[in-house]
């Protein structure tokens, strides 16, 4: 192991001066060599430092130069990347240095995915291959690969590439000798270690060397000729003219031209023709055949061909239509594997109602059932073809409707009640659904039955309401639905009266009346009797069951009227019948003795019974005690309850009878009341945290209630009624016993407490102690609870301080159990050792500010890793850069940059916000207070808190600001990174990432912003750091330049600014802005706003450029002009000063049709520059146009539609103030009326700080652009147009099972190379769906004259609005309209959207600017037509 060791530091340290003693190549060796290097787990850190050495040899051995050798470096593991192409670096020097700084990457063993990389990134002319040179790979590998290496080896070498293979320590000998090239000898190396690499060093160098020495292979020319026959829909064959020379072999590369991966087929030297096969069908495919010699292969020979269509199914009919089925039959099409059938109901249906048949190819008829009835359908069927799908054919049914009940009427109709009576319409039917309402529309009752279907056909409506019309509704209710109402409606009657009131039993003081009941629903009766001759009346009210009562307390000899009423339940009342009796005289009176006085019983209540007299008694009962009570009752009653009484007492009762003349004799008895009873078993249950409950018998005596009275300290009381006999009792403390008394109260006073004790659960948690007790933290654990923590640590103590923890469990409710508390005290800090005293003068407190960032003005935030990976010592170091970092800027606070950090590992912790600190020596004190956390590594769980608690208004962030995040880690996330960080890199953050150690690559290049090589950092340890500093800074520093930062733009970063953005022109802010609105425009993943004439479109300067502008800029502007535009000039964008004077800006003339520029150059000078001609003009002509101002210190340059039109020079422009406004669409006469705007679309506006180039460009969002990237044969001449229809129309409503537009291009209209469809969807997600499919070309063998169709198959259904674009390009000329209207501008042009075998349902829709509505039917019923009328 030592002398392995000391080897291997040999090596390191005498690596890089081997090759000056060992072999070098002594003439010029010319070859492309490609070093691919494994970067695995396995290799390990200090075995790459060891690759590194052996690499900088090898390089030594060559003469790097751009004429000569050429070297390119891939590293691998899982996924391989490139480090440098051939192209990158032309000395051996730089490759030297970049060797040294190569990183480690880290994971697994992919080396066949590794070399298909190469061959498809490093060997291309584009990263600096060259026809003619020798082309050689290098491998170096440590293990097996865990995939396949010989297909990816093999395609290397038929592509002429000479392989290396060199193996270490675990190398797979075998796998390496199927990687090289022959012979083994020379082109196979495996080695036992790493340090002894260096000893394979000149036998790999003399070989290489000695290929590189070869002469250079003859110039190859390729093959020719290239012709496509035998086209069918899955296949077609390519025929080539053999290429000069010794060919081995042919490579026929094929893909779709719209998009996807590449096939290849390789043929032997001696043909020249192959039938390429499974393809798609009605597909353009993109054809290269490439000539490969022994060392090299041609350029390739290109061409295309356009598979045919897939047969579709023919004669598709509907048939045997029913109310939940119908037949679907069609001719067989040939060659189909089977049919796929989709149907659903033309109706504003959710897309899960479409359903989905699929059968065998020998099936030409189905079934279709579970239909809903009188509903029209869509049925499609396609001819399937493996996995492919023919054009559909489509047809359209309506299923047969519901028989409904008939004949509805009704008999025995009263006051309550009717009944109804229909005819069952079918034997089919399952059961019927009653709804009756009263017309007034009050109320509306339902009844449903499903049982005795065969004889249900008659009802019983019960309580109606007396006259009241209903309305009633019978639906028949079937298997498949329910069948349309059959109404009718009636009117209850009025409530009856009651019958034949009658009287009897005539006494002197009073007599009986009784009555016939009138109805079966009367809950009351009304009774009134009145002296005929003058006197109060009285009232009764009887039981609704009753019909007789007794009236007494009359007087003799007297008449009576009396009136009786019914009443019901719903409280309507009858009318009143009357009766008049007269009561009888007064007879002599009688001395009569009362007998056989007792007591019934005795209670709290006396209740006596007496021989029944004719005569009134008068009652006496007294007490043990002294007191006399008297009741006086009536004759004919024998029975009295006496109260209230006292319990438990003993009482003397008697009953005197009373005469006329006297009383008569006395009868007397004792009876005792019983005493008050007290509840009895008292029950505990439910015992929880803070309550329990209660429960009791009751006693046998009725009672008032019950007092509850319960108390652990001080007593607590409530009262609960008769009716109760358990209670939940709320709101106690925990772990407490409480005594329960529970108290029967009586009218008379209360029974005896029923006693009792209960106790709540424990909330509190136990065996509370600390742990990891350090100088700023300290832990705490305590026993499980199953409502609290187990453990928590407290961070940012103070050195030697005793604490206090005290620990809480608490419910979810918010109630908290007993503190339980543990003292702790934090280790002191320990004794430094003495310091000696500085031999040189010591840096200064506060670092220096770099002059790249003195002009910076930005939210930055650092988001450091703090797991336990970096450990305290590596913490110390990434302090120590922050510090760093932090002390190369200059201003801190609201006037300059504000910094703020994050340290992460499970979660995140914000140590300080943006706003925290305003000084620097403030933030850099802050800095070295930051204290380690420790734990996991969650990269994404704290991106997104940076991103929701940081960049915040709460957190100090400020408008107009960049906004720069710097990420800080050591090893790859354990969780997602990439979905938190594309948000972030999309809302306009500037995200770096820097990573060491054990850092993945790819995924720092997924959290970064692009370009990578700007935004991406990577050492392979913390002392490395200060290699990247400089660089780290500078690019910080220029992002955060307030001047122009950096935006996000086509998947990258470019300093500049979001000019709609910051006018508030995006889809959830614009509806606040008055005069703006937003429409449908030609692109559809962007928003396009219509700016009306009363739009104030203004911001103050300030916020938008709060340090002006930078002297080199672009304004890039996407808009369109409108027909109802002003014809006077007006200023689409510019900047005011206080005052209102224009700074700069740019104006349109659509009158003159110009454009114009204008600023303040340095001298303070008023200029202006106009731009006109025939391209300028282009602009308002009613399409969307890109343009592109080129502001310059000497010049001004406009790109329309990423093409340079024209140039004019300027002098360097002067600053701006930033005290005034920004302007959107103001006219130029309103100088001082602000509220005076231009109406015109805008789709996109920005500012970007460099001057865009034809190759950087963005193309037009989600269209074709005008310039190609290869150009075919130029088509026939045609009638030169610029015409782009456009429709946007709501298909789900009418057709949601559309699956293809067929397109009718009128004639005349240029087929050439720009001619192209577009179609685009939404789905269920709103996310959006963009197809191109291209017609160029296809359709030259019909004449320019003739009009054609071209289809286009929809890939879902329609289920969001379809936005259909035909665009028939002729760049750079004026448009010029087919069927010309008017002159000028205006034209009408037409475009059909065919739908075959449509049935009777067409319509026809007109657009005018985006705008559809409908237009008159076409007389064709087999077409779909959309006119278009362009202005």
């Amino acid at each position: 192991m030592r002398s392995f060791m000391k080897k291997a530091l040999e090596t390191l340290q005498n690596g890089s001066n081997y090759a000056e003693d060992g072999f070098t190549c002594k003439t010029p060796a010319i070859a492309d060599i490609v070093i691919l290097v494994d970067g695995s787990w396995s290799i390990g850190r200090i075995n790459f430092r060891l690759v590194r050495a052996f690499l900088e040899q090898l390089v030594n051995a060559f003469s790097v130069e751009f004429d000569k050798t050429r070297i390119g470096l891939a590293q691998y593991s899982g996924d391989p990347r490139i480090e440098w192409h051939l192209n990158a670096h032309t000395t051996k020097e730089a490759v030297i240095e970049a060797v040294k700084n190569l990183p480690y990457k880290g994971g697994n063993t992919l080396t066949g995915l590794a070399l298909t990389f190469i061959l498809e990134n490093s060997f291309k002319a584009e990263s600096g291959s060259r026809p003619g040179v020798p082309k050689i790979g290098i491998l170096i590998t440590d293990g097996k690969s865990q995939d396949d290496v010989i297909p990816p080896a093999q395609s290397l070498k038929d592509a002429g590439i000479e392989l290396f293979a060199i193996g270490v320590k675990n190398a797979d000998e075998n796998e390496l000798k199927a990687i090289a090239s022959p012979p083994e000898e020379t082109h196979v190396y495996n080695v036992a270690d790493f340090s002894v690499m260096s000893d394979i060093v000149e036998g790999l160098t003399t070989t290489v060397c000695d290929r590189g020495k070869a002469p250079p292979v003859a110039a190859v020319a390729p093959p020719r000729d290239l012709v496509t026959s035998e086209i069918t829909a899955r296949s077609f064959r390519v025929t080539w003219t053999h290429a000069p020379g010794q060919v081995e072999k042919y490579r026929v590369v094929y893909y779709p031209a719209s998009g996807g991966l590449p096939e290849e087929k390789v043929v032997s030297g001696t043909e020249n023709s192959v039938e390429l096969t499974y393809l798609n069908s009605l597909t353009e495919y993109q054809v290269a055949v490439f000539a490969i010699y022994r060392s090299t292969a041609s350029e390739a020979l290109r061409g295309s061909a356009t598979t045919l269509v897939l047969p579709t199914v023919n004669d598709l009919d509907l048939f045997d239509i029913t109310p939940s089925t119908m037949r679907v039959r069609w001719k067989i099409a040939a060659g189909a594997s089977g049919y796929m059938i989709l149907y659903a109901p033309l109706t504003e249906q959710d897309a899960a109602d479409e359903k989905e048949v699929k059968v065998d190819a020998s099936v030409t008829e189905v079934e279709l059932e579970g239909l809903t009835p009188a509903t029209e359908y869509i049925v499609t069927v396609y001819a399937m073809y493996g996995e492919e799908a023919s054009d559909p054919m489509t047809s359209q049914q309506t299923t047969l409707p519901l028989i409904p009940a008939r004949n509805l009427r009704f008999s025995d109709v009263d006051h309550s009640s009717a009944r109804i009576t229909w005819e069952s319409p079918s034997r089919l039917v399952r059961g019927y659904r009653i709804m009756y309402v009263k017309t007034s529309g009050v109320q509306t009752n339902e009844v449903n039955f499903l049982v005795d279907v065969g004889s249900v056909t008659s009802y019983l409506l019960r309580n109606l309401t007396s006259t009241t019309e209903y309305t009633v509704g019978v639906f028949a209710i079937y298997k498949e639905g329910e069948a349309p109402a059959v109404t009718e409606s009636f009117t209850t009657q009025v409530v009856p009266d009651p019958l034949d009131l009658k009287s009897s039993d005539v006494s002197s003081d009073g007599f009986r009346v009784y009555w016939q009941h009138p109805a079966s629903d009367v809950v009351l009766y009304r009774l009134i009797w009145t002296p005929t001759d003058g006197g109060d009346s009285e009232e009764v009210m009887v039981n609704g069951n009753t019909n007789t009562y007794l009236i007494k307390g009359l007087e003799p000899a007297s008449e009576y009227e009396v009136l009786l009423a019914a009443v019901y339940a719903n409280e309507v009342e009858s009318d009143e019948v009357v009766l008049v009796e007269t009561t009888g005289k007064l007879n002599p009176a009688h001395k009569i003795f009362t007998k056989n006085s007792s007591f019934a019983s005795m209670t709290r209540e006396a209740l006596y019974t007496l021989s029944p007299v004719t005569v009134p008694f008068s009652l006496i009962f007294i007490p043990f005690f002294p007191l006399f009570l008297q009741r006086t009752v009536p004759s004919g009653q024998t029975s009295l309850v006496l109260q209230p009484l006292l319990s438990d007492t003993e009482y003397k009762v008697t009953i005197i009878p009373v005469y006329s003349d006297g009383d008569g004799p006395v009868s007397s008895q004792m009876g005792r009341t019983l005493p008050l009873s007290a509840p009895k078993n008292l029950r505990v249950s439910e015992e929880w945290y803070n309550r329990f409950r209660i429960s009791w018998d009751v006693p046998p005596s009725p009672t008032m209630g019950y007092r509850v009275v319960y108390q652990p300290l001080s007593a607590l009381e409530t009262f609960v009624g008769e009716d109760v006999n358990t209670m939940l009792i709320l709101n106690l403390l925990s772990g407490t016993e409480y005594s329960v008394k529970v108290i029967a109260s009586y009218t008379t006073g209360s029974s005896e407490a029923l006693t009792g004790k209960a106790r709540t659960l424990y909330l509190g948690v136990n065996n509370l102690s600390t742990y990891q007790v350090r100088m700023s933290s300290v832990c705490a654990q305590w026993g499980p609870h199953r409502h609290g923590y187990s453990s928590h640590c407290f961070n940012n103590l103070k050195p030697n301080t005793e604490y206090k923890i005290s620990v809480y469990s608490q419910l979810q409710d918010g109630t908290e159990g007993p503190a339980v508390t543990a003292n702790v005290k934090t280790l002191p800090i320990p004794t430094a050792a003495p310091v000696k005293p500085p031999t040189t003068t010591p840096p200064p407190t506060i670092p220096a500010a770099k002059e790249v960032c003195k002009a910076a003005k930005a939210d930055l935030v650092f988001l450091v890793d703090g797991s336990w990976s970096i450990g305290d010592e590596n913490f110390l170091k990434i302090i120590r850069f922050l510090y760093s970092t932090v002390g190369a800027l200059d201003r801190i606070g609201p006037d300059g940059t504000q910094v703020a950090i994050a340290q992460f590992s499970d979660d995140a912790r914000t140590e300080f916000k943006l706003n925290s600190y305003s000084d620097k020596e403030r933030l850099l004190d802050a800095i070295n207070r930051i204290s380690y956390k420790g734990g996991n590594t969650k990269t994404g769980r704290a991106i997104q808190h940076v991103k929701e608690n940081i960049f915040t208004a709460e957190g100090g962030v400020r408008r107009g600001i960049p906004n720069v995040l710097v990420v800080l880690t050591d090893g790859r996330s354990q969780d997602d990174v990439n979905k938190v960080s594309k948000e972030m890199q999309m809302a306009g953050y500037i995200v770096f990432a820097i990573g060491f150690a054990d850092a993945d690559y790819g995924e720092l290049v997924s959290i970064a912003s692009k370009p990578s090589d700007r935004h991406v950092f990577f050492v392979d340890d913390l002392d490395a750091f200060q290699r990247i500093e400089e660089k780290l800074v500078t690019f910080v520093c220029e992002a955060a330049t307030a001047t122009c930062p950096s935006i996000p733009m086509s998947g990258s970063t470019m300093p500049g600014f979001r000019m709609m953005e910051l006018f508030g022109l995006v889809e959830n802010k614009y509806n606040s802005i008055s005069g703006v609105s937003m429409v449908p425009g030609t692109f559809n993943a962007f928003p396009c706003f219509h700016l009306h004439s009363n739009a104030l479109m203004e911001q103050p300067t300030r916020f938008i450029h709060p340090e002006g502008l930078p002297s080199d800029y672009t304004i890039t502007l996407l808009f369109r002009v409108l027909p109802d535009t002003p014809k006077e000039p007006f200023a689409i964008w510019e900047i005011l000063n206080k005052n209102n004077d224009p700074q700069t800006g740019v104006i349109l003339d659509n009158s003159g049709k110009t454009l114009t520029f204008f600023n303040n150059d340095y001298r303070g000078e008023f200029q202006t520059v106009t731009f006109e001609g025939p391209e300028i003009q282009k602009l308002f002509f009613g399409s969307f146009h890109k343009l592109h101002i080129a502001i310059s210190k000497t010049s001004a340059k406009v790109f329309i539609d990423c093409k340079m039109v024209t140039e004019k020079s300027i002098n360097a422009a002067g600053n701006i103030s930033t005290d005034g406004m920004e302007v959107l669409g103001r006219m130029v006469r309103s100088r001082q009326n602000q509220d005076n705007s231009a109406p015109v679309n805008s789709v996109k506006s920005q500012c970007t700080k460099n001057t865009r180039k034809e190759a950087d460009c963005p193309a037009l969002p989600k269209a074709c652009t005008c310039t190609q990237d290869s150009k075919g044969l130029p088509g026939p001449p045609g009638v030169p147009v610029s015409i782009i229809l456009y429709l946007s129309w709501l298909f789900k409503r009418h057709y949601p099972s559309i699956h293809f537009l067929t397109c009718f291009i009128p004639s005349g209209v240029v087929r050439g190379a720009g001619a192209y469809l577009q179609l685009s969807m939404g789905d269920r997600r709103g996310t959006s769906w963009t197809g191109c499919q291209s017609i160029a070309g296809q359709h030259r063998d019909r004449q320019d004259n003739q009009p054609f169709t071209h289809t286009l198959t929809l890939k879902d259904n329609l289920e969001k609005p379809i936005n259909l674009i035909v665009m028939f390009l002729d760049c750079g000329r004026k448009p010029e309209y087919l069927e010309r209207t008017h002159t000028g501008s205006g034209g009408t042009c037409k475009l059909h959207a065919e739908r075959p075998n449509a049935g009777n349902r067409t319509a026809t829709f007109l657009v005018q600017g985006s705008s559809a509505t409908h237009c008159v039917p076409l007389s064709s019923p087999k077409r779909q037509s959309c006119c278009f009328v362009i202005k």
